[in-house]
């Protein structure tokens, strides 16, 4: 008994075949000469006249073979094509992860749909923003955002001040050198604020997410191994178009 992976794996090869032998048809058909043949005799006039040869040219090409071969290619085609078809309808798995069961019985067409989205939500996932390992973060409930812990830092102002050098005397005024000086004048708290994700629910999406192309990959193999009943859909199509 034909199993569907069996059919999946030589459907490549009986189209591109098809497709050569069709293409080469229609190339051959175009060729006026190969189709064309020609007899001639001659006959003098009378017995002492001149003799000459037949002439003869064969027809190297029959439309009507040349188109009994094209069905033949696209009835192996047809056939092939529809064995797998017919089969995908019945072709199911079930996919299940870590033992439980999250899809039964999926039509392997969906599955492969399934599995190329996978790979596409796989690339997405890897690319989310994660938050700064360097900063410890806890999530406020209030604004359901992730927030660091409170940073305290000084805001300074310059404030001039005079340094006397040297005091005043009856005869010199005092010598005062100014200069300006750093003063707290309030604090900051500096909170930080994120709508990231934690590099650990990133890295167990990936992980989930590579657990279901698994079992989707492993769902679909077995979907592909259905036995097939082979269809003859070719004869009767050709069996129309060529009577």
């Amino acid at each position: 008994m034909t199993k569907l992976n069996q059919i999946l794996a030589v459907e490549k090869g009986v189209k591109a075949d098809a497709q050569r032998k069709v293409t080469d048809a229609y190339h051959t058909i175009q060729k006026s000469p190969l189709l064309s043949g020609i007899s001639r005799s001659y006959q003098p006039i009378d017995d002492e006249g001149e003799q000459l040869p037949p002439e003869s040219t064969r027809v190297q090409v029959q439309a009507g073979n040349v188109l009994g071969d094209v069905g033949a290619a696209l009835t192996r085609l047809f056939d092939v094509t529809a064995t797998k078809d017919w089969a995908n309808c019945s072709a199911k798995a079930s996919v299940t992860v870590d033992g439980e069961t999250l899809l039964t019985d999926v039509p392997v067409t969906y599955l492969l749909f399934l599995e190329k989205q996978l790979v596409d939500l796989h690339t997405f996932i890897s690319k989310l923003p994660t938050l700064d390992p360097s900063e410890t973060w806890t999530l406020d409930e209030n604004t359901d955002t992730w927030r660091t812990e409170p940073v305290k830092t000084t805001r300074t102002k310059k404030v001039p001040r005079n340094h006397v050098l040297a005091e005043a005397t009856d005869k010199h005024p005092a010598q005062v050198q100014v200069y300006n000086e750093d003063v707290v004048v309030g604090y900051w708290t500096k909170v930080t604020f994120s709508g990231a994700l934690p590099q650990r629910r990133v890295n167990e999406l990936l992980g989930r997410v590579q657990k279901l192309q698994d079992a989707v990959k492993y769902a679909r193999e077995e979907a592909n191994g259905t036995e097939v009943v082979d269809r003859r859909i070719g004869d009767a199509v050709f069996g129309y178009l060529l009577r």
